[in-house]
């Protein structure tokens, strides 16, 4: 062979090996990702609901659609890992440059991840997750055999027509908004238009619902925090309190054995019960407080609302940095690229310690988001519980937490949390390019934030101001009312 075919053989075998590397990676991180989220499936789903007791067919259904959302919130998990993956690898890449044993970690296994993602989170929000929903809710067509394949006829069908209505819907949304023919035109293309379109849609509900849910969660992670951790009390005698509390409830316990062993006494045992159960609880709480250590008690809960005062308050500056770029310069805007130049330059202008930060506070907002979410009173029943968590709430946590996920990028990024570009689709979506949108997403986020965190903060100080100096002791003013004079 000439030397120039061996040279193309010898690029083709580099490439194809690469292109198996790559898949390889995928499969592994995507198998590793589905085992954990099954077990966390597991832990919460209602043990009834896949149990063989009553009838085989129900208990394989329930096993199908619980397939289908473990796969689901699998590719949600990897949504959130996508941005700070990517952000580590380049710096990896800029830390060792020249090294064997990462240069697996390349641009293209990147944009094949971010490319996966995209690829599954449509695949699970518009077939999987309707299909698991209408799976379980189906008994197969009247007078048809019985049995799973009469099930999985039912959801084609139903499923089937809730696409094609969908796509009418937003057939005529899009002619209505792109009034000519050319966009009329793209709408017939499936794979290039209507999906990405679709997922747009879908992906802004995502970025809007994270904006709403994130600010309110922040403030619920400063009472969380609160609750799980010893909070320091200023001018306070624990062992004083203790010692009270106890006398009080033994005071109280025999209040009520005498109010039973008396035919005299004219008692509401349950009143006196009810406060005895109060006064246990104010004493088992003391008695927490008191065997946590002074460094725990005067040194944990500082340390950790400082640490989330400080990562609040650096998203908000940069927020508002953020701000001052876009109204200053282009390319600030969000904008998506396809091809990923990792190991080139620091997303970040402090380098590695920089990219590290991005990292912690995509994280923390994500937290923020998900605690929001179920904190919020529209949502607060899809929160799971242990071994109580029927499938169709499953369907509903795995359909929102996947929604929430998958705008967590286009999140980061219309913030300028980071600086990685979008890569793949996830930079096709059409608002991205709408200055107002982005300008005003990023002043309502900075607004909605600063406001929660100043609310809280004031608050919880004056309450433990008023509580140290003892004002909450105070008798308050009662205003009588004069009562109404009956008609004669």
């Amino acid at each position: 062979m000439a030397p120039a075919e061996l040279d193309a053989l010898a690029v083709r075998e580099q490439l194809f090996h690469e292109r198996v590397r790559e898949w390889i990676i995928c499969t592994l991180v995507f198998a590793s990702l589905y085992i954990l989220c099954h077990f966390i499936i597991t832990h919460f789903k209602k043990h009834t609901d896949f149990a063989a007791v009553h009838d085989d067919e129900d208990a394989a259904v329930n096993r199908i659609a619980l397939g289908l959302c473990t796969f689901t919130l699998a590719v949600a998990l990897g949504a959130v890992l996508l941005l700070p993956f990517s952000i580590i690898s380049n710096e990896v890449l800029l830390s060792f440059p020249q090294n064997y044993y990462i240069q697996w970690l390349n641009g293209s296994l990147v944009h094949g991840l971010w490319n996966l993602v995209f690829l599954f989170s449509n695949l699970s929000l518009v077939f999987l997750m309707p299909f698991a929903y209408f799976f379980t809710e189906s008994e197969g067509f009247a007078g048809s055999k019985k049995g799973i394949m009469a099930r999985v006829y039912e959801t084609s069908v139903v499923l089937l027509l809730l696409t094609l209505l969908v796509l009418g819907m937003v057939w005529v949304a899009s002619a209505i908004v792109g009034n000519d023919a050319a966009s009329r035109q793209s709408l017939y293309d499936l794979w290039e238009y209507y999906l990405p379109y679709l997922y747009s849609c879908i992906s802004l509900f995502g970025v809007l619902l994270l904006l709403l849910c994130t600010p309110f969660g922040l403030s619920t992670m400063f009472t969380v925090t609160g609750k799980l951790l010893v909070k320091p009390r200023l001018l306070e005698d624990l062992d004083e309190q203790l010692s009270c509390t106890r006398l009080e409830e033994a005071a109280m316990s025999r209040r009520i054995s005498s109010g039973k062993a008396s035919c005299w006494l004219s008692l509401n045992v349950e009143l006196l019960r009810e406060q005895f159960f109060a006064i246990r609880s104010k004493r088992r709480k003391l008695e927490l407080r008191h065997r946590a250590s002074p460094w725990q008690r005067n040194l944990g809960y500082p340390l950790a609302m400082l640490g989330l005062l400080a990562l609040t308050g650096i998203s908000v500056l940069i927020v508002c940095f953020h701000v001052l770029e876009l109204l200053l310069d282009d390319a600030a805007m969000p904008r998506g690229i396809q091809d990923a130049c990792l190991g080139q330059v620091s997303f970040s202008i402090f380098g590695s310690f920089g990219a590290a930060l991005q990292v912690i506070l995509i994280f923390y907002l994500m937290v923020s988001s998900v605690v929001g979410f179920y904190s919020s009173p529209f949502f607060t029943r899809l929160l799971p519980e242990r071994q109580d968590t029927p499938l169709t709430k499953i369907i509903g946590n795995c359909v929102s937490l996947l929604v929430l996920s998958s705008a967590l990028p286009v999140f980061s990024r219309t913030l300028g949390i980071t600086r990685f570009d979008l890569l793949g689709d996830f930079g096709r979506f059409n608002w991205l390019g709408n200055f107002y949108i982005v300008f005003l997403y990023n002043m309502g986020f900075a607004g909605l934030t600063t406001l929660c965190l100043v609310k809280k903060v004031s608050w919880a100080v004056q309450a433990e101001l008023i509580r140290a100096f003892g004002l909450h002791k105070l008798p308050l003013p009662v205003t009588r009312s004069r009562p109404h004079s009956k008609p004669c």
